[in-house]
Order: C-alpha cells, then structure tokens, then sequence
C-alpha cells in the first residue's frame, strides 16, 4: 500500500494577492499481482483485507510512516523554517574526535536531506527562532569531557542556506535554553561556561546590538531548563527539578513559585504551554510529562492564572518515558512520544504514542511508531499538520538513522481515506500587527470553527523551545473570515506563525505560514471574484466582478491582470485599476477557435500605495 500525501495549490504573495481555485489531490492505492495459483491469491486477499482494517483504524489512532530516505546525521536540533522545510543540526554529533561538524536541511516534499558544514560545534546548543524567520543558535560544545560550552552565537539564513556568526555573549553556555521574549529578544539562561561551571546569569540578545548585560540568578539552574514565556511578559520555569520558579522579565529577578506533586526530578522529561485563547482568557496553563531515571508515567498541570497557583495530577501516560518528546497540534492536543523507562536503554522504550485532551482530562492511543526514540531524539509539527520523528542516539558512535512521520487521526476520514480538508486561497497580509484584523480567503468558511497560530517549532533534548498555540477570533463571510490577529507579544511573540483553519470535523488546513509584527503594517486590501465560475459559448463573452476591500486602512490604488486564458480569447478589466474600496468588471471574449475545456484564471491586484 502507498503512502498518500497531499498536493496543495497554495498561494504566496508579499504585497500582491492572487485568486484561483486551490485544489487538494489525495490518492490511495493498492498495488497488487495475480497468479495462476488460487494459494497465491489468498494470501493476497489476506493481505489486502488487513490493510483496509488498519485504514479503518486510522481516524483513530492515526497512522505512522517510516520514510524510505534515512537521516545521514545524528538529528540532535531540528527547527521548522518559514520555508516549510526543517533544518537539522548535528555538530559533531556526540562524537568527540569529530572535527566534521554537520548541519542539513529536510525537504518534507521530497524525503531528502542535503547536508553542509558548521565552522564550529553547535552539538548542544539552545535554538530559537528570531522574529524575522532566522533559527537562531546559542552556545555549543567547546570541549568534551568533561564539557564546556561555546559563548558563541549564530543565525541560519534560510535565503542564504547559510549560518552567519552574531555577538558572542559574555560567557559560554553548553545546555543552554533560549526563550524567545514579547518584543522579539531573546533569553539565554543555564548551561556550562568555557570553564565547566553552571553558568548562573541571564542575557537577553537584541537583534542588531547584541547582547545585554548579565543578570544573577541568585540560584544554579539545571542543564536545559524547560521555560515558557507567560502572558505577562515573565518567564516560567517549570522544570526538570521539582520546584516551580518565576522570571520577573522587568526587574530581571527569579522567585520560588511552587512545588511539583512528583517529588523526584523530571530528567529529560517534556514541557508544554497549553493554547491560549480568546474563549479562556489567554489563561497560560503548563502541563508537564514524565521523566526521571526511571522514568514516570506522570503528568501535572498547572493553572498559572489561579490565586494561588498549584500542580494538579495530569492523566498518566501509557509508559514510563524518559528522553521523550511532546508535540502540540493544531487542535490543542498534544502528542506524547518516544523515551523510555530506563535511560538510553532500547529494551525499555515506548513505541505507544498517547494523545492528551487537557481540556478533557483525557488521554488516547496514538497508535505505535517504529523505532525506538531515546538521547537526542527530536519530534516537530510540519506546515501540512504531520509530525516528523527522528533520531535516537543513546550510544556514542551510532545513532538511529530511520525517520518516521505521524498523520494524526484528524487527517482520516472514519473508513480511513483522508479527509476533506479546509484551504486557504489567499492571506489578505504577509505581515500582521498586534491587534489588527486581516482576512483569511477560503471557500469553507462556513464550515469553519476555529482559526489558530502554531510557532513554528525549535526541538532538542525532550523540550521544544518555541512551540505555542494561540486562538483567534473571526467572522464567516462569503468566502472570507474576517481574523483579529493577537494582542500583543507576551501572548504571541513576533515571528513567524502556521495559521492553521479547523472545520466543524476537526479536520485542520494546511498551514500558511504568516509573519507577526509589532507593529500595524500599512493598510492592506482583499481581494474576491464573483461568480466563482462562469460557463461561455465560442464567439461569446461572459463577465465577472471582481471586488477590492480596504483593510487597516488602505487608500491606495489596486492595478489588475488575469492570467491562464484559453487560446484565441481576450480579456479586458473596467476599469483597470480600483482605488480603494470598488470593483472591476472582468469581460472575457472567446473566439471561434477556442478550445472546449475548463480553464483557471488567476487575477492578481498589485497595489501602491
């Protein structure tokens, strides 16, 4: 049986917008021989009725995939890019003598990994995403065993493909983590200094003037502290020792918030800021997973908009897990995965992934992966709404070179095909300010019922560093919702984002990734035809009205062309070119020569302003 995967006709667009009819192409197939001999065939038919069971099953506990390409680094970073692609650093990849440092590129689109070298070791750095799409490294590996840790800092270009070295902070992190702040500067906080210690102190990096000066935290941190920006602007701590602890981000001080239930330390265990939304308030809520050596199987939430806040039991997981990974979804869920109940021990590992409902309290199979995923293993969102697994390096010298993808159950319709999924034909604005309302074309937008943000993610160590979902209110029109972007950076902070749409199914679009600001863009304007098809005779003509609506303000004048039309036909618009809100008569004239078919014409509107 072949794997499906879907095909989108997408738009991208800076200060243009473009209209045709996006499709979505999906196919399944059974490949299959017959014999002479009917033994053969039976096993055949076997073969084929097991796997329409486990189609069935599939809008259930969704389905695995293990790609028929293989990682040729060890995984130890990966970060989503507003390409859609993920980058994957390796440094030296866990092996002392290994002076080849490695970084690679993932292409979802065609399984391949294409690899480049490092100028220094990035093998352990903490990474984030800076507010203008560049992965951002902080720290690395200066030295093994025992290790210390590079005070050095770069930014991976993805129009480059290249890493560029930034300002250098005051001294080295190994183990470091990196949190990405409500006005787009980064926190870097932990690790080990280019003399072995903790290195104690927070900085905070300023795109264009570099680092600030340090802050003592008046406690020593673990490796990979798990943090979450909240939206008051200050940092969480939520791990992996048991005791809770507050970032003031203004006055730069820690303070002793809570104690976790689990009274062991969350070693390698995961972290996760639950959605925040309109309907709750933007009330920030963490739950936190396993962890440990042996590991647990527990969970906790904490409520950090109560009174009092305080660590409530979680639903356990179907496992013990150690060096694991959770991935949250568009739909609020989040995908537990991977570890193990010993650490770095594969006879221990779990192959059950679980699904939480946080909201619900409840937990569910996610069926099973194939590989085990310990030390160093990553798990990411992707721009289509899969997961991508990968890594596992619990031995120094090998690693698990197998990737695999999860298709959630929200992709499978209940007899297993995939399901009709929302589009996304065009974003009424490339960049978004806090606050603002900007439109989302679509031809489900009656059907639609929730419209989120997804941060593209930045995974290492069991903890990604930048994965966040945040809701949005919106109004349905014809063929258009009318979104209020987020209200400001503690909430969502600038960079870029997956707008993901979800029907009343459950069923998410493929994300388009849009751009966060901090501040209102100049006015935009969205664009609509009607009708949306139009059916003409040869030596005739047919019409259609073609709409500009300001947003935020727009004034300025929209230019329009039309592409894609059928041989020994014409177009003209009237008038060509509409000045702030109005419309545009499109006339099409076929001749007797033009060919019978169906065509699609794209109308672009440029504007100036």
């Amino acid at each position: 049986m072949s794997a499906s995967w879907w095909e989108e006709l997408m738009l991208k667009h800076t200060r243009a917008h473009e209209r045709q009819s996006a499709q979505k192409l999906g196919k399944d197939s059974i490949g299959h021989t017959f014999s002479e001999r009917a033994a053969v065939l039976l096993v055949l038919l076997s073969f084929l009725f097991a796997a329409e069971a486990a189609l069935a099953q599939a809008n259930v506990l969704g389905q695995w995939q293990t790609l028929p390409s293989t990682m040729p680094i060890n995984p130890v970073h990966v970060a989503l890019l507003r390409t859609g692609k993920v980058l994957v650093v390796s440094g030296s990849g866990n092996v002392p003598s290994n002076t080849n440092y490695q970084a690679g590129i993932w292409d979802p689109a065609t399984g391949t990994v294409t690899t480049q070298p490092l100028a220094w070791d990035m093998f352990c750095n903490g990474m984030v995403i800076l507010s203008d799409g560049r992965p951002f490294v902080v720290g690395g590996t200066l030295a093994y065993d025992p290790f210390h840790g590079y005070a050095k800092s770069a930014a991976y270009d993805p129009s480059t493909g290249q890493f560029t070295d930034l300002e250098s902070m005051a001294h080295g992190r190994w183990y470091p983590s990196a949190t990405t702040l409500g006005d787009g500067t980064v926190m870097a906080f932990s690790g080990l200094s280019e003399t072995g210690p903790t290195n104690t102190a927070v900085e905070i990096y300023t795109v264009g003037s570099g680092w600030s000066q340090e802050y003592p935290s008046g406690w020593t941190p673990p490796l990979y502290p798990r943090l979450h920006l909240l939206p008051n602007g200050n940092v969480f701590y939520s791990g992996p020792t048991n005791s809770s602890m507050m970032f003031d981000s203004t006055a730069h001080t820690w303070s002793y918030l809570t104690a976790t239930n689990y009274s062991s330390g969350r070693t390698y265990g995961s972290s996760v800021l639950l959605p925040l939304t309109p309907a709750n308030g933007y009330r920030p809520r963490v739950m936190i997973f396993g962890g440990g050596n042996p590991a647990t199987a527990t969970t906790e939430i904490m409520d950090l908009s109560a009174a009092t806040p305080t660590w409530q039991w979680g639903p356990p997981m179907s496992q013990p897990r150690i060096e694991m990974n959770a991935v949250l979804l568009p739909t609020g869920k989040v995908l537990a995965l991977g570890g193990s109940t010993n650490d770095e021990d594969a006879a221990t590992a779990s192959l059950n992934a679980d699904l939480f409902d946080a909201d619900g309290g409840s937990v569910s199979s996610a069926g099973q992966n194939a590989f085990p995923r310990l030390y160093h293993s990553v798990a990411i969102l992707l721009q289509d709404g899969r997961v991508f697994v990968a890594g596992g390096n619990p031995t120094r010298g090998t690693y698990e070179p197998h990737m695999e993808v999860y298709s959630p159950a929200y992709l499978f319709a209940p007899d297993g095909s995939l399901a009709p999924r929302p589009t996304v034909t065009g974003v009424s604005s490339s960049a978004i300010g806090y606050g603002t309302t900007f439109q989302v074309q679509t031809p489900d937008a009656t059907s639609i019922t929730s419209a989120v943000l997804m941060r593209a993610g930045a995974v290492t160590h069991a903890f990604d560093m930048e994965q966040r979902l945040v809701g949005m209110s919106f109004t349905a029109g014809g063929g258009v919702l009318t979104v209020t972007a987020p209200p400001n950076g503690n909430i969502a902070p600038p960079g870029y984002y997956l707008l993901f749409l979800l029907n009343s199914a459950g069923v998410p679009s493929v994300g388009t990734f849009v751009q966060i600001s901090p501040s209102a863009q100049p006015g935009d304007f969205s664009f609509s035809a009607s009708p949306a098809t139009q059916t003409v005779v040869a030596s005739r003509s047919t019409t259609y009205t073609i709409s500009v609506s300001p947003i935020a303000g727009f004034t300025g004048t929209v230019s329009m062309s039309v592409s894609g039309l059928p041989a020994g036909s014409t177009a003209t618009f009237n008038p060509q070119a509409v000045s702030g809100a109005g419309s545009s008569t499109l006339t099409v004239n076929t001749g007797v020569l033009t060919p019978l078919g169906n065509y699609p014409l794209t109308i672009t509107g440029v504007m100036s302003i």
